[in-house]
């Protein structure tokens, strides 16, 4: 099933990757070459370290890869809506706070709630999609259910 995903998210996913296998790859390969020349493996533990962290990005890039593959880029820059989808930046009011939020809905490997960005998966995320300007939700989250009133649903280039 394919994953939906900003141009900008499907670009930091495909940097990464890139960076890992021109980059990172060949540095751990390296490093094994170095400690491998060092004499017994049995109690080196810089082969073991250097292993450990082909291992590791070895995973990571077969990680990347199959996002990559199942990803979907939404072009967010031209959409316009008057529901909440996929893309949409809302302005929130808290009911209880008299806070407001933004929050941009964005795909899961995107989501960075310090910038804004939650998962369109996420309880406030579900809860938003479909909405519209003036429509109240309540977000039951694990510390305790949130009442929001949506004030604005923007798009723009992420």
């Amino acid at each position: 099933m394919p994953t939906p995903i900003t141009k900008k998210g499907y670009e930091v996913l495909k940097a990464e990757l890139d960076r890992l296998r021109k980059v990172e790859r060949p540095k751990a390969i390296e490093a094994i070459a170095e400690a491998r020349s060092h004499g017994d493996l049995t109690e080196n533990a810089e082969y073991e370290a250097a292993k450990d962290r082909q291992g590791f990005i070895e995973s990571r890039i077969t990680e990347l890869e199959r996002k990559l593959a199942d990803a979907r880029i939404i072009d967010t820059a031209n959409l316009s809506s008057e529901t909440v989808v996929f893309g949409a930046t809302v302005l929130l009011l808290d009911l209880e706070s008299k806070q407001q939020k933004q929050y941009t809905l964005v795909g899961q490997d995107e989501a960075d709630l310090k910038n804004g960005k939650i998962s369109v998966q996420s309880p406030v995320g579900k809860a938003l999609i479909g909405r519209r300007v003036g429509d109240q939700v309540e977000v039951t989250t694990p510390a305790r259910v949130v009442a929001y009133e949506i004030r604005g649903i923007t798009f723009g280039e992420l």
